[in-house]
């Protein structure tokens, strides 16, 4: 590896960067990380905007391959299936598949940031600068320029390879959309995020079930709540900016407390802190992006939100960028001294399966707001569950896929829809049968 061995700089040190430090300082590359904001360990995150991850395969793949799966499961909480609350109190506990290994595990973001800064701090040939903005981009030189945010002190850095993982807002991805032909788009919900805590029992037991994700579907708005290993829950609602059940029409603790007991009467009575909570967190935006390429030249790449920023209603966004990783490690362990290769192949593996991935987070938002308190959903899940029982390997569902393996997105997609089409074609047969036989008996 000696050879091959670059000087790589990391700009951003959230879940991808951070990761992405660890796979290459193990492949021998040195490795520098700047983050914008303080060193995780040494303060508190910023109030109510963490929304807590739903680590599956991918991601669990992804830390295997680092050793710290384990750890990670740890400190997670595993969660079944959907717990819907309905406006009365009704609970319909609907699972996410039908084997044991069909789970997903509720975790921490910032403990999770800890562990893996933690863990890319270890290696000799790895270091993570916090509170460095980066300001400025030289694609040609790889070089990024940094703000040091207490003194003001400005460093340039250059380096072999510049990798952008600073976010759906990224500094290194505004450089590259200054170049020719670069495509960009993004688009924002009309729904924003504001994070809730349920506490944990006077003993640190759990108020409600505790391996499922809550969600109160209300039609057009909703609230989830996720378990962490202390009790607690973190809950998130995804409601509009503006108008009729939204953030702008609560204003005072009367009208917050009022309004959470007429609307989520079994969850207000756990909220003791609700009314601070709500008015004192932030409201967060919801934001999908699209780019290409992911890559300057053989100096720049692209990873995570920087590259494909997702909204988090398929529990993908954290799994996807931990994926990036493995293929990013892939493709330059593969093409050696070839970088320019190594990039083009790694957005070429991974490009058009995170679009497909945008597209289903955004569905998933609409079946998880307004279809999973519906008897025909539940119905049709069922359904989904008894084809995947009776031909195993043959049909399985959308979101087995998605979440249980590492199918590629985009090929997830286009087999469900293959898999549906031989369903209806061969119900379809079978009632032209029936009529036939039907026709036949009825003339003789």
């Amino acid at each position: 590896m000696a050879d091959t061995a670059k000087s790589i700089t990391i700009v951003g040190a959230g879940l991808g960067g951070a990761l992405a430090a660890v796979f290459l300082g193990r492949a021998g590359h040195r490795v520098k990380v700047y983050e914008r904001r303080p060193d995780p360990r040494k303060g508190a995150s910023g109030r109510g905007r963490s929304i807590n991850l739903a680590i599956s395969t991918r991601g669990l793949a992804a830390l295997t391959r680092v050793g710290l799966d384990e750890k990670i499961l740890e400190v997670a909480v595993p969660m079944r299936g959907r717990m819907v609350h309905a406006i009365d109190g009704g609970l319909t506990f609907q699972p996410y598949g039908h084997e044991a290994h069909h789970v997903i595990h509720s975790v921490s973001r910032a403990g999770l940031n800890r562990l893996l800064v933690e863990t890319a701090e270890v290696m000799d040939n790895v270091e993570v600068c916090f509170g460095k903005r980066c300001v400025d981009v030289d694609l040609e030189h790889a070089l990024g320029v940094f703000t040091d945010i207490d003194s003001g002190a400005t460093s340039s850095v250059p380096a072999d390879l510049l990798i952008g993982a600073d976010g759906a807002f990224s500094e290194v991805r505004l450089a590259m959309q200054k170049t020719d032909r670069f495509e960009y788009a993004q688009s924002f919900l009309k729904h924003g995020y504001k994070e809730l805590t349920i506490p944990p029992t006077a003993t640190g037991g759990f108020v409600m079930g505790q391996n499922a994700l809550h969600i109160w579907p209300r039609g057009g708005f909703m609230m989830i709540a996720l378990p962490n290993v202390d009790g607690s829950y973190t809950c998130t609602c995804f409601w509009p900016f503006t108008g009729e059940n939204s953030f702008s029409a609560l204003a005072t603790r009367e009208e917050v407390r009022t309004y959470f007991g007429k609307t989520f009467p079994d969850a207000a009575p756990l909220m003791p802190s609700l009314e601070d909570d709500f008015l004192l967190n932030e409201v967060g935006s919801l934001v999908t992006v699209r780019c290409a390429p992911w890559r300057f030249k053989d100096r720049v790449a692209l990873l995570g939100d920087a590259a494909h920023a997702i909204v988090p209603f398929y529990g993908q966004g954290a799994n996807a960028a931990f994926e990036d990783c493995i293929v990013l490690d892939e493709c330059l362990r593969e093409f050696g001294k070839d970088t320019a290769e190594a990039l083009r192949t790694y957005e070429e593996r991974r490009k058009r399966h995170a679009d497909a991935l945008a597209d289903l987070a955004i569905g998933n938002f609409l079946e998880m707001r307004d279809k999973t308190a519906s008897k025909a959903f539940r119905f049709g899940k069922r359904v989904e569950k008894m084809l995947a029982r009776l031909f195993p390997g043959r049909f399985v569902p959308l979101y087995y896929m998605v979440t249980f393996s590492r199918t590629p997105y985009a090929d997830a997609v286009e087999r469900a829809r293959a898999q549906w089409r031989t369903v209806f074609a061969v119900v379809g047969l079978a009632f032209v049968t029936v009529l036939v036989v039907l026709a036949v008996v009825a003339w003789r």
